[in-house]
């Protein structure tokens, strides 16, 4: 396997990131990898089965072929748990039974993967490592993908974090802190995506839900204010020609979606928009 000196990028998105999966697995089945991987959220889950060489792996955690699989909670049980998704089923269950995590080969792996998260006392973004413990390492993706009001706040080193998209979706300031010349970045929207800014009933719901947090709540309020400023960011960097871009082209899933025709469809996108880029990506990192 030759790694190449660059870093990659992977954006969140929950169900979206299916189409980031068919991106890696393409990637994958061409022995493509780089030196360095930041994954966010859905893009974290993502990004540890790319470090760990399990193409299919994500495909296979998002599109569950059973009941035994299905991830998302009834309305009883999402009352009871205060969660929409069975996070102990993706993030203990799953690696450890249902869809066998490789954790020799990703703490074997010379990739340098990092992990969004977002500490809740202080609002920031935090991008967390680990090289030894099996339990650990999925706590950090179960933080990084944990999204406010639909799953639980998570304990890591008896500091609460939540979903890393809400301090930063998409960490190209930290990609260009590590020094590699090339940026890879797999988006899950459109160009030309921007988000809203809340709306006052929103605010209100997120202040009663996290009124001992007021920092992650001002960080909360900005997120699309730091959002759209990083995607206009982007673009620029992009018509120099100074990072490489994969996002979709046709219509992404919704964020929540459970359809699994169209999460396939979507997941077939990612694998085959990248198919077609291919020979634009290599001559991008080698030039």
């Amino acid at each position: 396997m030759t790694i190449k000196k660059a870093t990659l990028v992977l954006e969140g998105g929950a169900t979206r990131g299916i189409f980031t999966s068919g991106a890696l697995d393409y990637l994958m089945e061409r022995d493509l990898y780089f030196s360095d991987v930041i994954g966010v959220s859905a893009g974290s889950c993502n990004a540890v089965d790319y470090v760990s060489r399990q193409p299919g792996r994500t495909r296979d955690c998002m599109i569950p072929t059973d009941k035994e699989g299905k991830y998302y909670y009834g309305i009883r049980d999402f009352v009871k748990e205060k969660s929409l998704m069975n996070m102990d089923l993706i993030f203990d269950k799953y690696p450890k039974e249902l869809l066998p995590f490789d954790f020799e080969t990703y703490f074997n792996s010379e990739i340098n993967c990092q992990i969004v998260t977002t500490n809740c006392l202080t609002g920031k973004a935090e991008y967390m490592t680990e090289d030894s413990d099996n339990d650990r390492l999925m706590k950090l993706c179960r933080a990084s993908s944990s999204m406010p009001l639909l799953t639980p706040i998570v304990n890591i080193d008896n500091v609460p974090y939540l979903d890393g998209g809400l301090a930063d979706s998409v960490p190209i300031r930290r990609a260009q802190q590590m020094e590699n010349e090339k940026i890879v970045v797999i988006l899950t929207k459109n160009q030309g995506y921007r988000k809203s800014v809340l709306s006052p009933t929103m605010q209100r719901v997120y202040k009663r839900a996290y009124k001992s947090y007021p920092n992650l709540i001002r960080t909360i309020f900005r997120r699309s204010f730091e959002y759209n400023k990083t995607m206009n960011y982007l673009d620029q960097l992009e018509k120099r020609g100074e990072i490489f871009i994969l996002r979709p082209q046709v219509k992404p899933v919704s964020r929540l979606e459970r359809n699994k025709e169209t999460l396939h469809a979507f997941y077939e996108h990612g694998y085959k928009y990248t198919e077609r880029k291919f020979d634009d990506l290599m001559e991008y990192l080698e030039k």
